[in-house]
């Protein structure tokens, strides 16, 4: 039994009904989620062609000053047709994981690779 502080989802069962993760996050943003993850395989395929899906965090970095130029474009595509709420909103998913990871011990995401 974990104590929830070295892994994302701790293994007592009444303390993972503190995380519903359909019901607060699912259900509230489907279309938002399906769009990041779509934006992953793009990138994917651009920059790791052939191979499986993987966040390569050593090519990831500077996450804040990518969030910010991603708002100010907000509303507007890039040059190939993504739209840059998208960016940021994977940016700022990128930021939070590897803040917990950092701060709570957090493993690794499983497609994560350094």
């Amino acid at each position: 039994m974990t104590d929830g502080r070295n892994v994302s989802l701790p293994d007592d069962d009444k303390l993972r009904g503190e995380f519903p993760l359909a019901d607060g996050l699912l259900d509230y943003f489907p279309n938002a989620l399906a769009e990041i993850a779509k934006h992953s395989k793009k990138a994917g395929d651009k920059h790791h062609p052939g191979e499986r899906l993987h966040w390569e965090g050593s090519k990831s970095t500077d996450h804040r000053n990518k969030i910010m130029r991603h708002l100010i474009d907000s509303g507007k595509e890039d040059a190939e047709g993504n739209l840059h709420s998208v960016g940021l909103a994977w940016r700022a998913l990128a930021l939070l994981q590897e803040e917990l990871e950092k701060r709570y011990g957090y493993p690794a995401p499983r497609n994560a690779v350094d």
